[in-house]
């Protein structure tokens, strides 16, 4: 990973349970505003808990809804998604933590949403150099609620924001995801 290139996520010191998943996040000098698992954000993360993992992660590649916008230029590698794209989240399955296609045997979440969260994703490389089944899941950087509600432990950022993450993104480039004052 290219250490000149971490984007760097903060959690809020504030440890009171309603701001738990509030979070900043520094982007070409600015800090702006996230959102983060409704757990916070913890080291020893597993399958369901809400949390965002703490630690330096890889960014893999990126995935958008093509009937709601056009490729994004990125030097990540893009794919868009379609209706029967899903995440398996599923411990003892085989597929854990990769991309599946519906229908599928198995416990997934579904890539391809009604609401706008994820018409924009980054895929994090956490738990996938091994996969340890029940480490956690589906771990992306997607957009935020308009309400910057938590996730269920991906880092959600303003449409705008994540727009301009994907294009000036690289390979090599990583997410260092630490407690405030780290």
């Amino acid at each position: 990973m290219n250490k000149s290139r971490l984007i760097r996520v903060r959690v809020r010191a504030n440890r009171a349970r309603s701001f738990a998943h509030r979070g900043s996040i520094i982007l070409a000098g600015k800090r702006l505003i996230c959102s983060l698992g409704r757990a916070g954000a913890r080291r020893d993360k597993h399958e369901g808990d809400g949390a965002t993992p703490l630690g330096v992660f890889p960014l893999r590649r990126v995935f958008y809804r093509p009937d709601r916008q056009a490729a994004p230029k990125s030097a990540l590698p893009v794919e868009p998604l379609s209706p029967d794209d899903a995440w398996c989240d599923e411990p003892r399955n085989a597929a854990y933590n990769t991309r599946v296609r519906l229908p599928f045997e198995g416990g997934a979440e579904r890539l391809w949403r009604d609401d706008h969260l994820y018409d924009l994703l980054v895929v994090l490389g956490y738990n996938d150099d091994p996969v340890l089944p029940g480490a956690g899941s589906a771990i992306f950087i997607h957009v935020a609620a308009p309400d910057f509600s938590p996730t269920q432990g991906c880092i959600a950022l303003e449409r705008m924001v994540l727009a301009h993450l994907v294009a000036k993104a690289r390979p090599g480039d990583g997410m260092s995801i630490s407690k405030e004052g780290r």
